[in-house]
C-alpha cells in the first residue's frame, strides 16, 4: 500500500513521515515549494504519478492571526488545495484523511463538541478550513475528516515553544484564561491518523466521515501555560516565576477564538480503537524530547 502525505514538512506531517517510516509503510512526502496543491495540475500530476493507495492530507495554512490579513493564501491553502485533493482522489477511488480543527466551532457551547453539531467558525482560519471540509464531503464519499485542537509538536512553531521562550527572557508572563481546549500533541494524532490508515487498508467496513480526536482533559491556555513552564523548569534555568491569568479582552488579537472548543472522542473510539492520551502525559513526553533532543 502507498500512501502520499501532503504537508510532509510541518509540524504534523513530519512526525507522520517519521511514524509511517519506522512502521515501514510505502510513503512519498511532497510539500512546498516543489509541490503546490493549491493548483490543480500539481494534485493530479502527483496522484497519476505516485499512484497511492491512500492520500493524508497534512497541509495547512495554520496561522490563524495572519490569515486574517492573508485571506486569500488561507483559503487557498485550506479550502482549494482540499477541494483539488477531492476531486483527484474522485477520480482514482482514492480514500483521503483530512485534518480539520476546532476552529470549526464558535465556542459557545459549554460541553464536548459532537461531530454532527453546527460548525459556525468565527475568524478566516475557521471558515476556510470549514470550506474545505465541505469540498471533501461535497465531491469525495471515501473520506475521512478530523478535527483536532491546541496542536503542539517538537517540530514546529507552537504554543509550547512561545511559552519557554518567553520564560527564558521575562519574569511574569501574563495568558489568557477564559478560553479553554484540549492541547494534543503532534506524535499523538500522527499515531491516531495511521491507526486509521492501517483500518482502511485492512477493514471492508469503514464509517466514512468526520471524526474528533484530541488530547484528554479540559484546560485554559493559562493553566497551559503554566503546566509548560513548571515541567521545562525542570531541564532549563527559566526566567519566570509568576504565571498571571488575564480574560481575552485584556489581550486582543487580529482573529477572534472560540471560547470552548473541547471535543468529545467517543466516535473515533468506537470505530477505529483510537485512544485519547491524557494532555499532561503528552506533555511531559513533547517537553522532554523538545529539550533533551532524546
Amino acid at each position: 500500500m502507498k500512501m502520499l502525505i501532503t504537508g510532509a514538512n510541518g509540524q504534523l506531517g513530519s512526525e507522520i513521515v517519521r511514524q509511517a517510516t519506522d512502521m515501514g509503510y510505502d510513503l512519498l512526502g511532497v510539500d512546498l515549494p516543489e509541490h503546490d496543491i493549491t493548483q490543480p495540475e500539481t494534485v493530479n500530476r502527483l496522484i497519476q504519478d505516485y499512484g497511492p493507495s491512500l492520500v493524508l492530507n497534512a497541509a495547512a495554512f495554520t496561522q490563524v492571526d495572519l490569515a486574517e490579513s492573508q485571506e486569500k493564501l488561507a483559503w487557498a491553502v485550506n479550502a482549494d488545495a482540499a477541494l483539488n485533493l477531492a476531486l483527484a482522489c474522485s477520480g482514482q477511488d482514492i480514500p483521503l484523511i483530512h485534518i480539520s480543527t476546532d476552529f470549526v466551532f464558535d465556542g459557545k457551547k459549554k460541553t464536548p463538541y459532537l461531530e454532527s453539531d453546527p460548525v459556525a467558525p468565527l475568524s478566516v482560519y475557521g471558515k476556510s478550513k470549514a470550506a474545505g471540509d465541505d469540498h471533501i464531503r461535497d465531491n469525495l464519499e471515501n473520506h475521512v475528516i478530523v478535527r483536532t485542537s491546541w496542536l503542539y509538536g517538537v517540530q514546529g512553531n507552537n504554543f509550547v515553544k512561545t511559552m519557554i521562550r518567553l520564560a527564558s527572557e521575562r519574569e511574569t508572563l501574563n495568558v489568557v484564561a477564559d478560553q479553554f481546549g484540549c492541547p494534543t500533541t503532534a506524535a499523538d494524532l500522527a499515531n491516531a491518523l495511521l491507526t486509521i490508515s492501517r483500518a482502511i487498508f485492512s477493514s471492508p467496513d469503514i464509517r466514512w466521515g468526520t471524526y474528533h480526536y484530541c488530547g484528554q482533559g479540559i484546560v485554559s491556555w493559562h493553566q497551559f501555560a503554566q503546566a509548560i513552564i513548571d515541567m521545562a523548569k525542570k531541564y532549563r534555568d527559566l526566567k519566570a516565576n509568576q504565571v498571571n491569568p488575564i480574560p481575552t479582552s485584556a489581550y486582543p488579537t487580529p482573529a477572534i477564538r472560540p471560547a470552548y472548543s473541547a471535543m468529545n472522542c467517543d466516535r473515533i473510539l468506537k470505530q477505529f480503537g483510537v485512544h485519547q492520551h491524557p494532555w499532561k502525559d503528552s506533555l511531559k513526553q513533547t517537553i522532554h524530547q523538545m529539550l533533551t533532543g532524546s
